[in-house]
């Protein structure tokens, strides 16, 4: 249990050791000083997590220590106490690096109130710093944080699979899930890593252009293939390729990937001999492949060889555990991205997170909390600040359809699928048809919308 140590710096005696009180019978370790000089003695000698700092000291300005705690160890929060009318004085320690500050006279209950979301704030820091630590050790190199037992289950099987010499890997989730995260960090752990890393979204590349892409081609093999050139497969030699939304790969194309997947070897178009080489091959899809080999969609003998392994990543409503922790870690980011100081979450902010079903999974609550943080002018993000359609029922965005229907049938909700639909046709209804817009609110790419659309026969 974490029990914080407080220094209280404070030249009005009886103020002082009154707020110690308080702070002791709340199980807080407590140091006080009266002087500008014995508080810097204390934060250069003793481990201080938390300092009550007033702005007027008899010997100096508190800012004076405030540049100490500094220069002592900048994770060290501050709430200065001032007595000045002017906030000017109050202002310019926050910029200084103060956490907040309480005017005089204030309450008891005023004070408590900020420590406790200060103690609150380092407590976050120091687990979000452990975490980083613990996952740097254990799994080096990536981005893949969580506190959910399922994805700490789904990292357990990646450093199986990343023991092998290349065992194949298929990764099923829908979109937003960290299907990439999973791959690279595959990649990473394995004895591969020193070696090339090649990705290539399927759905991303037109069809009559993917064989060239992959495999390469001859001088001459087809019209304006005037040199050879070598394909991403040749170029992932000795190390892994991670082909994304294989699921969009055209039928006439699969065959190919099959005969790499079971000889490690292919040819470039117009070529007459085969290339040997040694790759990982990760695939991953956001579709049923299953359900698309019975439709006649994706070859049968393609997905067996595939799913060798296969890792299946929960959608972020079924990781309600990491929602608040995912953010928390945005907001950090973009703290540094956008030289921001934001503390975290209003308690309305919290709720709505949590209570959005996040059709978009981790990428849009990743897109919503950096937008948040650029428009967000104050130490906490609040509810006003999030999209309007986390501001309604979270149940009303996914289950009220568009104009009014609801997918509810007999009492029950739909498929996943209905109700995914139900959800995209609402967005582009309320984005007026703009697809840009619709994708960057749902929180997936343009083509991935575009695939959505064309898989539920949407019109647009």
């Amino acid at each position: 249990m974490f029990k914080c140590n407080l220094l209280i710096v404070e030249d009005n005696v009886d103020l002082c050791e009154t707020l110690a009180d308080i702070f002791r019978k709340n199980d807080f370790n407590v140091q006080t000083a009266f002087r500008t000089d014995d508080a810097r003695e204390i934060l250069r000698r003793d481990l201080i997590d938390l300092v009550i700092l007033d702005l007027k000291l008899p010997d100096g300005s508190g800012l004076k220590v405030l540049d100490t705690v500094k220069d002592v160890d900048s994770d060290i929060l501050v709430i200065m106490i001032t007595a000045n009318t002017h906030v000017e004085p109050a202002v310019e320690a926050m910029k200084s690096g103060a956490y907040d500050y309480i005017m005089k006279p204030f309450e008891l209950d005023e004070v408590k109130l900020v420590v406790q979301k200060a103690l609150e704030t380092q407590i976050l820091k120091r687990e979000v710093a452990r975490l980083k630590r613990q996952h740097e050790s254990m799994f080096p190199k990536t981005d893949m944080f969580s506190v959910n037992k399922k994805m700490e289950e789904v990292k357990r099987m990646i450093k199986i699979v990343a023991e092998t010499p290349r065992t194949s890997l298929l990764i099923e989730g829908e979109s937003g899930t960290g299907k990439e995260l999973v791959a690279d960090a595959l990649h990473q752990w394995s004895i591969r890593s020193s070696g090339p890393f090649i990705k290539v979204n399927c759905a991303a590349i037109p069809e009559n252009l993917l064989e060239s892409e992959l495999f390469g081609h001859e001088k001459g093999a087809f019209t304006g293939a005037d040199a050879m050139k070598k394909g991403l497969f040749e170029m992932a030699n000795n190390g892994t390729i991670f082909l994304d939304e294989i699921s969009s790969m055209d039928l006439a194309l699969q065959p190919k990937i099959l005969r790499v997947l079971e000889t490690q070897s292919f040819r470039r178009i117009g070529g007459t001999s085969d290339i040997k080489l040694d790759v990982r091959i990760i695939a991953a899809s956001n579709r049923n492949l299953q359900e698309m080999v019975n439709n006649g969609e994706f070859r049968d003998d393609l997905l067996y060889r595939l799913k060798v392994i296969v890792i299946k990543l929960p959608p972020l409503r079924e990781r309600i555990d990491d929602i608040i922790f995912l953010a928390n870690i945005f907001i950090e980011s973009n703290n540094r991205e956008f030289n921001k100081s934001i503390k975290g979450l209003t308690d309305d902010a919290k709720e709505l997170l949590l209570n959005y079903r996040w059709p978009g999974n981790v990428r849009e609550l990743k897109n919503v909390m950096e937008r948040a943080v650029i428009l967000c002018n104050t130490a906490y993000i609040g509810a006003d600040l999030l999209p309007s359609e986390l501001n309604a029922d979270a149940g009303d965005t996914v289950s009220s359809g568009v104009n009014g229907v609801s997918p509810l049938a007999n009492g029950h909700f739909g498929s996943l699928a209905e109700i995914e639909k139900l959800h995209i046709e609402y967005m582009l209804d309320q984005c007026s048809g703009n697809k840009s817009k619709t994708a960057r609110e749902l929180g997936i790419s343009r083509s991935t919308l575009r695939e959505k659309m064309k898989l539920y026969d949407i019109d647009g």
